[in-house]
């Protein structure tokens, strides 16, 4: 992999971190990092995110600890609001991902 590419995506991976109130833990959603690894269609990063989860489990992880199913809401066209499926990401479960896209 090129230097120029390893520094664009971190860069884009350092633009989405959250952290959770009052703390210091950093976190990822999903759907944010399905857009920084070219997937268009949830559905198909769903089975990587399903692969990167099997790999935690395989080297003793506890999958509940790296990988939380939430809802949250997002704008749709009109202005309203919908809820989506998502899920709150480690940089562990990161790394699983970007390793089993």
């Amino acid at each position: 992999m090129k230097k120029e590419l390893i520094t664009q995506l971190h860069k884009q991976f350092d633009a989405i971190v959250k952290v959770w109130p009052d703390s210091e833990v950093e976190f990822w959603f999903a759907r944010d990092l399905q857009e920084i690894l070219g997937y268009t269609e949830w559905r198909n990063f769903l089975k990587v995110v399903d692969k990167a989860k099997e790999s935690c489990t395989n080297v003793g992880a506890n999958t509940e600890n790296h990988f939380v199913d939430v809802n949250k809401k997002v704008q749709i066209g009109s202005g309203a609001e919908r809820p989506v499926d998502d899920i709150i990401l480690t940089r562990y479960a990161c790394y699983l991902i970007a390793q089993n896209g």
